[in-house]
């Protein structure tokens, strides 16, 4: 069956035919993806987001000679959103990774303190991270995480309450600091 024909067909409903022309173009596909994100993982990635928005919208499309372009156009669409996560994600390291790179892998307050930094609250373990781990600045923190300074320092503050808490650094009685001297 000719292309011209599985697009008619693609654009009345018939998946199969959708599929069809998706495998004929897969390499295509893929290696526009891989131009726009550089690496295998994310094209793939790309490609099959861009093939589940086709299925999605296929009925949308007006004239089939423009097939191609329309599947391009989908496809540059999910490799900027791909690329735009990732310029806006900060690689953030295993805690794992990071603390053996600085301390003795086998102390045992380094591993209580990778315990204990597991069990924050997502946004606090990232801000904890972010900030004593890589020294960045509560405003980087700020524009990285999307959230206000204040924010920031809130999640900072109640991480390293939590730190302490958890670690005996002041001792705690039901909320209330007791120095270690007493």
């Amino acid at each position: 069956m000719n292309e011209r024909s599985l697009i008619k067909r693609a654009i009345k409903g018939d998946m199969e035919s959708l599929e069809e022309l998706l495998l004929i173009h897969s390499d295509q596909l893929y290696r526009t993806a891989y131009l726009y994100v550089q690496n295998r993982e994310d094209a793939l990635d790309v490609v099959q987001e861009a093939s589940y928005k086709a299925f999605i919208a296929i009925e949308q499309l007006k004239q089939e000679k423009y097939f191609l372009t329309w599947l391009t156009r989908i496809l540059i669409h999910c490799a900027y959103s791909v690329l735009k996560k990732r310029n806006k994600e900060v690689r953030i390291q295993a805690t794992d990774e990071i603390f053996m790179q600085q301390h003795e892998p086998t102390s045992e307050a380094l591993l209580d303190l990778l315990d204990v930094i597991r069990t924050l609250k997502e946004k606090q373990k990232h801000a904890i991270i972010l900030f004593y781990f890589h020294d960045l600045t509560i405003n980087e923190i700020s524009k990285i995480m999307k959230i206000p300074e204040g924010t920031v320092k809130t999640y900072l503050r109640r991480g390293k309450e939590q730190l302490k808490e958890k670690l005996g650094g002041d001792y705690y009685d039901e909320g209330k600091r007791i120095p270690r001297s007493l």
